[in-house]
């Protein structure tokens, strides 16, 4: 019984709720949302840790949704800003912490660029021909 009447209170003591006065909350600074007319949206998003965020859009010639927008974010105390166009062709990020492909490592012989050249050429007589 003892047991239990322990087991009791430890149950008690750790559901006891959080603190809500956390010394790391944030302050929302700014946050606007418009849904504009045939699909176009934008948002606007900004707090006080340096953390924001804005994107625009419309409805795409396909359908889809074309955006593009920013957002920054903080990395060992220091802003990051990344920038993004997202559409028909994908999603294409831009930022200084993004990896770099290495430069290639030597010049393209001058025999495959004509074969490059030739595929291209038959590639466009048979789109001519259909």
């Amino acid at each position: 019984m003892k047991f239990a009447i322990v087991l009791l209170f430890a149950a008690v003591a750790y559901a006891r709720p959080a603190d809500l006065e956390d010394a790391d909350s944030v302050e929302l600074l700014r946050s606007d949302v418009v849904h504009g007319d045939e699909g176009s949206h934008s948002m606007d998003f900004a707090a006080d840790n340096g953390i924001s965020f804005q994107l625009s859009g419309q409805e795409g010639e396909d359908g889809g949704a074309n955006m593009q927008g920013s957002y920054t974010y903080i990395v060992d105390g220091e802003a990051v800003p990344l920038t993004f166009v997202a559409n028909e062709y994908g999603y294409q990020p831009e930022s200084s912490l993004l990896p770099v492909a290495p430069a290639f490592p030597h010049e393209i012989p001058e025999w495959v660029l004509e074969q490059i050249a030739f595929a291209e050429q038959q590639r466009a007589a048979q789109s001519d021909e259909e």
